[in-house]
C-alpha cells in the first residue's frame, strides 16, 4: 500500500525531475520517507497531453527504491520515449503525469487467466518482449485475447504468438494514480 500523501509526492517528484532536466534532482534522505517509498519495485510514468499519450517509460523490475525510480523514468518518458519527440519545457504545463507501481510478475498460461482492468501483461519470446499496463485494455475496450494479441504486437511478435509454447506470458497488477486526482503540495511525506 502507498498512502495518498506518498502518491501525491511521487507525482510532484516526477514533474520536478522533468522541469529540472538535465540537472539532477536533489532527493531527500531516504530514512525519513515512508517505507513503501524505499522499496525496490517496478514502476512506469506516463505523460499525457490533452488526454493523448505523450510518453511512457518504466522499469519492470527495479533495484532502486521507488522514490529514485520515479524521477528517473519520468525523465526518460518525457525525453527519451522513441515514439515521440522530446518534451519542450514550455509544454510541461500541458502535461499530466500518471504513475503505475507494479506488483511482482506472475507466469500464466493464457487468456483464461487474464482479468481485464486488473491485469497488465508482459509477453516474452527470446530477445523480444512487450508490456502493456493494466489500464490499456479497458481504455481500448480489449477482451483478454485482444489484449494478449496487442502485447504480442508490442513485442514485435505475431498476434497469436501468445498461444505458442516458446512464448512466456506474465500478468501483474498496478497501483495507478495520476495528477488529476490530487492537488500537488510541495514536500516529502
Amino acid at each position: 500500500m502507498l498512502p495518498d500523501t506518498a502518491q501525491c509526492w511521487l507525482l510532484s517528484l516526477a514533474r520536478e525531475a522533468v522541469a529540472a532536466h538535465p540537472s539532477p534532482l536533489a532527493l531527500p534522505d531516504s530514512q525519513r520517507l515512508d517505507p513503501a517509498l524505499r522499496t525496490p519495485v517496478g514502476a512506469f510514468v506516463t505523460w499525457r497531453r490533452h488526454g493523448a499519450l505523450r510518453g511512457c517509460v518504466g522499469r519492470v523490475i527495479s533495484e532502486e527504491p521507488l522514490f529514485r525510480t520515479i524521477p528517473a523514468v519520468a525523465v526518460l518518458a518525457a525525453f527519451e520515449d522513441p515514439r515521440f519527440p522530446p518534451v519542450d519545457v514550455a509544454e510541461l504545463t500541458e502535461l499530466r503525469a500518471e504513475i503505475s507501481v507494479l506488483s511482482p510478475m506472475e507466469a500464466i498460461a493464457g487468456a483464461d487467466a487474464v482479468q481485464i482492468g486488473r491485469d497488465g501483461l508482459l509477453i516474452s519470446a527470446g530477445e523480444s518482449s512487450g508490456l502493456l499496463l493494466p489500464q490499456v485494455a479497458p481504455e481500448h475496450r480489449l477482451d483478454a485475447a485482444a489484449f494478449l494479441a496487442a502485447a504480442c504486437r508490442k513485442a514485435g511478435l505475431p498476434d497469436d504468438a501468445w498461444q505458442h509454447d516458446d512464448v512466456s506470458i506474465y500478468r501483474f497488477s498496478a497501483l495507478v494514480f495520476h495528477e488529476d486526482g490530487f492537488h500537488l503540495p510541495a514536500g516529502a511525506p
